[in-house]
C-alpha cells in the first residue's frame, strides 16, 4: 500500500503556483477587451501596410514584366515552331522524293528476301527423275538438318555488323548535312536581312530625291501655269472684244431670215442662227411626244405589274415566316412546360430532403453548456 498523505514537495508546489499566476495574468490580458482592441501599435501596423503595398506593387510590376516577356517569348516560339514545321515539311518532301528516285525496292540489298516473284525465279527442287542433285534415295533434305549453321550464323552476324556501320555512317552524314543546311540557312537569312536593310536605305534615299525633284518640277509648273493663264486671259479679252464687234454687225442681231439657211440643202439649218420651226415640224414633234407618252404608260404598267408580283411573293414569304414562328413558339411552350414540370419535381424532392434533414437528421440542438466550454483558458 502506498501512502497518500506523504510530505508535499515545496519546489513542485511553487512551480505549479507560479504557472497558475501566469495563466491568470494571461487570461486578464487576453480577455480584457480594452487592452486587446486598443493596445495595438498603430504606427507599426501602418508601416507594415505600407511595406506590404510597396511589395504588392513591386510584385505586380514584376508579374507584368514577366507576362510581357512570356508573350514575346511565346510569339517567338510560335514563329520558330512554324519555321521548324516548314523546314521539316520540306525535308520530308525531299526525303520522299529521294526515296522514290534513288531508293527503289528493287535496288535494296534485302530485296531478294522480300521479292514477291522469288518463288517464280527460284530453281525448283527437282526438275526430273534424272536430276543429278537427287541422291540415291531421292531425298534432298532431312527435317531439322542444317549443315551450314555455323557459317550461316557467322555470315549473318558479319552482315548485321556491316549494316549497323553503314546506318551509323548514314546517320552521321545526315546530321552533318543538317548542320550544314542550318549554317547555310543562317548565312542566307543574315545576307537577306542585310540586303533588305540596304534596299530600304536606297529606297528612302530615292524617295527623298524624287520628292525634291517633284517639288522643283511643281514649282516650275506653277510658274509656267501662271504665265500661261495671264497670256490666255489677255488673248481671251481681245477675242471677246472682236466677237462683240462682229455680233453688232452680224445678221443674228439684225434678224435676217436667210441667215439660218445651210449650204448643205433645205433640210439643214445653222443652229445658232435658227429662229424657229415650221408647222409640219411642230406637228411631227407633237406626234413623237404622244408616242413617247404611250410608251411611258406601257412601261409604267409593266413596272406596276412587276411590283405587284413582288408584293405577292413578299406577302407569301411573310405568311410562311409567321407560320414558322408560331410553330417555334408552340415548341418552346412545350419545352417550357416540360421544364416547369421537371423544376416542380426537383423542388418537391428538395423540400422532402430538407424536411428529412430537419426532422430526422439534425435533431441534436446544441445547448448553453456546449458554448460555455470555449474561451475558458488562454491557450
Amino acid at each position: 500500500m502506498h501512502k497518500l498523505d506523504g510530505p508535499v514537495d515545496l519546489k513542485e508546489a511553487s512551480i505549479i503556483a507560479r504557472r497558475r499566476d501566469m495563466e491568470l495574468q494571461r487570461q486578464n490580458r487576453i480577455f480584457n477587451t480594452r487592452l486587446r482592441t486598443i493596445g495595438i501599435d498603430q504606427q507599426a501596423l501602418h508601416a507594415q501596410m505600407k511595406d506590404r503595398k510597396i511589395q504588392k506593387d513591386t510584385e505586380t510590376r514584376k508579374h507584368t514584366a514577366f507576362a510581357k516577356d512570356l508573350i514575346r517569348h511565346d510569339q517567338t516560339m510560335c514563329l520558330l515552331d512554324e519555321r521548324h514545321k516548314r523546314d521539316m515539311i520540306n525535308l520530308n518532301k525531299a526525303i520522299s522524293e529521294f526515296r522514290l528516285c534513288y531508293q527503289k525496292p528493287e535496288t535494296r540489298r534485302e530485296f531478294d528476301l522480300n521479292d514477291p516473284q522469288a518463288l517464280k525465279k527460284d530453281v525448283p527442287t527437282r526438275i526430273s527423275d534424272t536430276d543429278p542433285r537427287c541422291t540415291v534415295s531421292s531425298i534432298q533434305k532431312f527435317t531439322g538438318e542444317d549443315l551450314n549453321q555455323q557459317e550461316r550464323i557467322k555470315c549473318q552476324q558479319e552482315q548485321i555488323r556491316e549494316w549497323s556501320l553503314e546506318q551509323q555512317k548514314e546517320l552521321k552524314n545526315a546530321l552533318e548535312d543538317q548542320k550544314f543546311a542550318n549554317r547555310l540557312y543562317d548565312k542566307n537569312r543574315i545576307a537577306l536581312d542585310q540586303r533588305a536593310c540596304e534596299l530600304q536605305q536606297m529606297q528612302e534615299e530615292m524617295r527623298r530625291a524624287v520628292t525634291i525633284a517633284t517639288k522643283d518640277f511643281n514649282r516650275a509648273q506653277a510658274t509656267e501655269r501662271l504665265a500661261r493663264q495671264k497670256l490666255e486671259k489677255q488673248h481671251e479679252q481681245e477675242d471677246n472684244l472682236n466677237e462683240i464687234e462682229n455680233h453688232l454687225h452680224s445678221d443674228l442681231l439684225t434678224e435676217n431670215p436667210k441667215q439660218a439657211v445651210s449650204a448643205f440643202g433645205p433640210n439643214h439649218v445653222i443652229v445658232h442662227r435658227w429662229k424657229g420651226m415650221t408647222q409640219d415640224q411642230v406637228d411631227h414633234l407633237i406626234l413623237q411626244q404622244k408616242q413617247q407618252i404611250q410608251e411611258k404608260k406601257r412601261l409604267e404598267e409593266e413596272e406596276r405589274q412587276r411590283n405587284a408580283e413582288w408584293d405577292r411573293l413578299w406577302t407569301n414569304d411573310a405568311r410562311a415566316a409567321v407560320l414558322f414562328e408560331r410553330q417555334q413558339q408552340r415548341v418552346q411552350r412545350q419545352l417550357r412546360k416540360a421544364m416547369d414540370c421537371q423544376n416542380m419535381l426537383l423542388c418537391k424532392n428538395h423540400k422532402e430532403r430538407e424536411r428529412l434533414l430537419k426532422n430526422e437528421v439534425y435533431t441534436n440542438v446544441p445547448t448553453t453548456k456546449y458554448f460555455d466550454q470555449f474561451n475558458t483558458t488562454s491557450r
